[in-house]
């Protein structure tokens, strides 16, 4: 499917919920809606599947204007949240129940049962076909939602944070399963969240969304490397990015504050001088110095373990950093840290929150 969107806008009101938006999705791939909440990631998803009528602008699929048309004339797959199925009927009739609406040789009994089949093996649902859902835990019960979304076979398929309300451990399983459901490129699929690492293993592309506004759209690596702006770096990090103010010169960027200043050297080129914001991910702050890098000195505030990661946060003439260090970590707290960053992986934006300097190896 080609779906394009062409100033799409939603308003209630005096209240604008989505501003004028204009979009088009690469047929056949999946795209991730990142935003906080009521960034307008949901608003959007249901204009796409003419759930709600849009206050303005056009919706295209394959050059044909369906603004008007209603879901029932849509062919659309649609997941959300909270999983839905029909609690009278078993899951594999659940799962069965789209095939059996259509018409024509793909809908005989023995194909039905070939495909649902295939999609309870792939989903680890197979032992459960014969039970009602109310059988079921709520992570298989999602599976089930998904597998009767995946047997429709429509060409846009619709996921509105499909695994938020599932335990971490579930969440990392069926991300895994649908990475590779959506590999096969059946679909154009479109895939909402809040979490920038859910994006990143998602890959395809990703369209950045905060406020109602569409920040930024392209292949996922990128949009993450390469932040059009201040609003997208904090869109798409988590922890959120460090941004730490300074003052280009001379190829070099000064922070100063309290304490001693932090000295930069930069790609800027010479001739750029003014004040800049300085974009530090978590993840570029490390302990051991090797060759460039500089050193941030400062006194840890709080130190909190996450899984195979230690979150520190230091409070330096600055303000405060958080650093995400690979290993489990002890540390006192007030006691004096000091941290490395290679200048090179930093992000450089100008006063106007205007990207002005990728990481090394992603500049444009």
């Amino acid at each position: 499917m080609n779906l394009q969107l062409d100033a799409i806008e939603q308003r209630v009101g005096a209240d604008v919920h989505l501003h004028p938006i204009s979009l088009q999705l690469v047929p056949n791939a999946v795209t991730v809606l990142l935003g906080a909440t009521q960034a307008g990631k949901t608003t959007l998803m249901r204009l796409m599947a003419g759930l709600d009528r849009a206050s303005g602008g056009r919706l295209l699929v394959d050059g044909e204007d369906v603004t008007a048309k209603t879901v029932r004339q849509r062919n659309v797959a649609m997941v959300y949240q909270q999983f839905i199925n029909y609690p009278s009927m078993t899951v594999f009739d659940n799962i069965a129940s789209p095939l059996k609406l259509r018409r024509g040789a793909a809908t005989d009994k023995a194909t039905i049962t070939k495909r649902v089949n295939a999609l309870a093996a792939k989903l680890h649902i197979e032992p459960f076909l014969q039970r009602l859902p109310a059988e079921l835990s709520g992570g298989q019960q999602q599976r089930v939602a998904l597998a009767r979304a995946l047997a429709k076979q429509a060409p846009l398929m619709l996921l509105d944070e499909p695994l938020v309300n599932l335990d971490y451990k579930l969440r990392e399983e069926l991300r895994d399963e649908l990475s590779q459901l959506f590999a096969a490129g059946e679909s154009t699929v479109v895939y909402a969240t809040t979490e920038p690492t859910e994006a990143l293993l998602l890959g395809g592309y990703t369209a950045v969304l905060d406020a109602g506004e569409l920040l930024q759209y392209g292949p996922t690596a990128e949009v993450f490397h390469h932040p059009r702006s201040i609003r997208v770096a904090r869109a798409f990090s988590d922890p959120p990015m460090n941004l730490v103010e300074g003052h280009a010169a001379d190829s070099r960027i000064t922070c100063a504050a309290q304490g001693e200043p932090l000295v930069l050297p930069s790609r800027l080129p010479a001739s750029h001088a003014g004040n800049v914001t300085v974009g530090i991910r978590a993840n570029a702050l490390h302990r051991q110095r090797q060759g460039a890098d500089v050193e941030l000195v400062g006194r840890v505030e709080l130190a909190e373990i996450s899984g195979s990661d230690t979150y520190v946060h230091i409070e330096t003439s600055f303000g405060e950093l958080v650093a995400q260090l690979s290993g489990v970590h002890n540390f006192k707290m007030g006691e004096n840290l000091g941290l490395a960053l290679d200048p090179s992986q930093v992000h450089v934006f100008d006063a106007s929150g205007n990207l002005l300097l990728a990481p090394s190896g992603w500049e444009h």
